[in-house]
């Protein structure tokens, strides 16, 4: 069956006229691509349509390269917010460690320092830890973690690495009171190391120090004068550090001269101290001296007695005549 022909298609339609037409487009288009193949006609206009349209295409792509831009914006904030809360808290806890090394540095520290005073003194004490304080205007004073149960007993006396602290005043079951040489009520006896001058130091109620009322006025105390127990009063064992004269003046009523000291040692910030014990004493009378001897160049050489003879003499009566004398 024959196809049906469309009778409104001029281009193939069929009349000369129409197959003309589409000769001379088939030629015209042959011409175009010669053309456009040497020339490159179509790419330049492909160019220039190009930089007509480009932003066209960028307008049309603003809206989602804006919902890209926010979303990636908002994306990189939470992330640099966590990493930046990882972050601080990495840092407080690396502070915290630091601090806790740097204190536990200064606690090995200062229980070194009590072992070398021990072991330089040959002291016979017991350690022990500060775990209260009270430093009013009535009173100074210390709690320590040792009690009745570890052997204490009243009336010891608590020393540092740098110097005396105060003596046991109370003792419980588990836990003791120091009185702090500061304690308005205290006292000790003390020497003046440099000129070896005795009086005696009482606490006082400013600021924790040491007050000396009754130096004698022609007395050579100056500032820089190291105070040392006496030994006088049986409590406090003598040659201890207590402190340190700071200024000396006249005091209240004319008649002597007043000193400040302050104490040696650390009384604010130490946390482990030691308590000393009662010294043995010496059982028995002491060891004979050895009898010291001739020098070693007149003592006789040994085997010598043998070799050589013994020589004797005689003295002489005075009845016996000279002539009797044997040499």
């Amino acid at each position: 069956m024959a196809l049906a022909r469309e009778e409104n298609s001029p281009l193939f339609a069929g009349s000369v006229a129409g197959t003309l037409r589409l000769i001379f487009y088939l030629a015209l288009a042959m011409v175009l691509m010669v053309l456009d193949h040497r020339n490159g006609w179509l790419w330049r206009l492909r160019y220039n349509a190009a930089i007509v349209v480009e932003p066209v295409y960028r307008l049309a792509g603003l809206p989602s390269a804006g919902m890209r831009t926010l979303s990636v914006a908002f994306a990189d904030r939470k992330l640099l917010t966590e990493q930046n809360q990882r972050l601080r808290e990495d840092l407080l806890l690396a502070n915290a460690k630091l601090n806790r090394m740097a204190a536990v540095a200064e606690q090995n520290q200062r229980l070194k320092e009590l072992l070398d005073t021990q072991r330089s003194l040959e002291l016979n004490v017991q350690l022990a830890r500060v775990i209260g304080m009270d430093m009013g205007q009535a009173s100074h004073r210390l709690v320590l973690n040792r009690g009745d149960r570890d052997g204490i007993k009243q009336g010891q006396v608590v020393i540092d690495a740098h110097g005396v602290i105060g003596p046991i005043v109370e003792v419980l079951p588990t836990t003791s009171v120091v009185m702090l040489v500061t304690d308005p009520n205290h006292a000790v006896p003390v020497v003046v190391e440099r000129t070896g001058l005795r009086t005696v130091a009482f606490g006082s109620r400013d600021g924790g120090q040491l007050s000396l009322p009754n130096v004698p006025m022609a007395a050579d105390v100056k500032a820089g004068d190291k105070l040392l127990t006496s030994g006088l009063g049986g409590r406090f064992p003598p040659g201890f550090p207590v402190g340190e004269v700071r200024s000396v003046g006249q005091s209240a009523s004319g008649m002597f001269l007043e000193a400040r000291a302050r104490p040696t040692a650390d009384i604010d910030r130490s946390e482990d101290v030691l308590l000393l014990h009662d010294q043995a004493e010496p059982a028995g009378p002491p060891p004979p001296s050895t009898p010291a001897g001739p020098p070693a160049a007149l003592a006789p050489v040994s085997g010598s007695s043998s070799a050589s003879p013994p020589v004797s003499t005689s003295v002489a009566s005075p009845a016996t005549p000279a002539a009797a004398v044997q040499p």
